[in-house]
């Protein structure tokens, strides 16, 4: 039973990694564009009292995220 479970979840590993690679082209744009949302979503819970700077961040990590999106879009055109 053990041998069945470990082949199953082999199995299931394998084509969640088939699928992304089918289904994300881009692994390093797809990456950069997670890590960008996530380090935005750090900054907007942070408190505000950073004398603009944490603004500043969000903002420029928005103009990034766009960036990277139209890199994205860039590539699926060629």
């Amino acid at each position: 039973m053990r041998k069945l479970q470990v082949s199953l979840l082999a199995l299931l590993l394998g084509l969640a990694f088939a699928g992304r690679a089918v289904a994300q082209p881009q692994p390093h744009m797809t990456a950069a564009l997670s890590s960008l949302e996530t380090a935005k979503a750090e900054l907007e819970k942070a408190n505000a009292d950073k004398g603009g700077h944490r603004a500043k961040a969000i903002e420029l990590i928005n103009s990034a995220i766009e960036e990277v999106r139209k890199g994205i879009e860039f590539a699926k055109k060629k």
